[in-house]
């Protein structure tokens, strides 16, 4: 299952920059599938095209900041652990039981989103 930020999280920025799959917004920031993966240059060299569309979506909260569940794979392929987890300070980050995955399912998810 992916992670979830609840609303007990102070913003402290601490969980951003250690996921792998840039799953993890500042609140009220808009997200793309390729943010910080190779999305968009797979979806090109499939095609053969520059002109794969990579949507942008609005943001899944507006206070605090937020995982996306469609590119978090709980960090497998990566680490042992959920990095965001390990490091925040105040404990928000959860498992999201409204996003239950196996763990095929994730390394296909870490497959999808990081294909050379």
């Amino acid at each position: 299952m992916s992670i979830k930020i609840t609303k007990e999280c102070i913003n402290c920025g601490a969980c951003e920059p250690e996921c792998p799959n840039n799953a993890i917004y500042e609140g009220n920031k808009k997200w793309k599938m390729s943010d910080g993966t190779s999305f968009l240059k797979r979806k090109e060299k499939e095609s053969g095209s520059n002109l794969i569309v990579d949507h942008e979506h609005e943001p899944k909260e507006k206070d605090i900041y937020f995982i996306v569940s469609e590119k978090c794979t709980e960090c497998v392929g990566f680490y042992d652990q959920p990095q965001c987890v390990l490091i925040c300070p105040v404990g928000c980050c959860i498992p999201d039981k409204e996003h239950i995955e196996t763990k095929q399912q994730l390394i296909n998810k870490k497959n999808f989103l990081h294909h050379f």
